[in-house]
């Protein structure tokens, strides 16, 4: 019984995380274009084919950019709440455009998709846990600071995407003007490695398999330190950094296993 997982861009210069079983999968966010996507999802052997919805958890343009054409190239659904879909100005098919509510369980096919509302400086921004097959896999990412929501939905986790955004030093010393600073670090803006490493000691369950850091910055951050300040309170958890720049491998995550497939994913017919 296991999940597959990957992220297809992490960052602001695009978001798209991918989470399915055997048969079908979800995507939460599509910030890269469609074409990137087809391109991203084909290097590690997923079919779009199989994504049967798409989750939106803000307007941000580095978390929609290619869901229209997605959508509409691949004819998926799209969930999405009110405010977000208001103030996005995008304009999808409404027979594909539906809404959710807060910690209100959506059953794709065997997933279950769960949203959960969160803080950050958007309308009304939502992180999800996907759950399917006796697993649990979270998208945390975007957040400003933990709310009880996170701590609850992070604690679940059998592996999960979590934000990691700037390291504070880094930011205070950088050449970012004041008030985009103030922004970033505010109560409504990104965690910093520090707020998000708090989570991950304090939350994680003991059957969290893998980490994978997220949405770094590229002026704030390094991944190499994230990954450092974070390995060495991992214990079993894998550490991972998610790239602006491409995609991850795949992962399978199990309760009690986790394996790589990318490389394997032609001989085991999984995608």
């Amino acid at each position: 019984m296991s999940l597959f997982t990957a992220s297809l861009n992490s960052g602001s210069n695009g978001n798209c995380y991918y989470v399915g079983n055997s048969d079908e999968a979800v995507l939460v966010d599509v910030g890269i274009s469609c074409r990137e996507l087809e391109k991203r999802m084909e290097r590690v052997g997923l079919n779009l084919e199989k994504v049967k919805a798409i989750f939106i958890s803000h307007e941000h343009s580095d978390h929609i950019s290619g869901v229209r054409v997605t959508s509409k190239k691949y004819n998926i659904p799209v969930y999405i709440n009110d405010r977000t879909y208001s103030n996005s100005k995008l304009q999808l098919e409404r027979a594909l455009t539906y809404r959710f509510g807060a910690h209100q369980p959506i059953e794709i096919g065997k997933l279950s998709v769960t949203p959960f509302p969160k803080r950050h400086d958007a309308a009304d921004p939502y992180s999800f846990i996907v759950e399917g097959n006796e697993t649990t896999i979270g998208v945390l990412t975007d957040i400003g600071s933990v709310c009880e929501h996170v701590r609850d939905y992070f604690s679940r986790c059998h592996a999960a995407f979590l934000e990691a955004n700037y390291d504070e030093e880094m930011l205070q010393k950088g050449a970012y003007p004041f008030y985009l600073k103030r922004r970033i670090s505010a109560d409504h803006g990104h965690l910093s490695n520090a707020q998000s490493l708090e989570l991950f000691k304090k939350h994680k369950s003991d059957l969290m398999s893998h980490v994978f850091l997220s949405h770094l910055s590229k002026d704030n951050n390094c991944p190499i330190l994230a990954r450092e300040l974070f390995s060495k309170h991992a214990g079993q958890t894998e550490v991972i950094v998610a790239s602006r720049y491409k995609e991850s491998d795949v992962y399978e995550i199990r309760p009690d296993l986790t394996i790589n497939v990318s490389k394997k994913a032609t001989q085991i017919s999984l995608f």
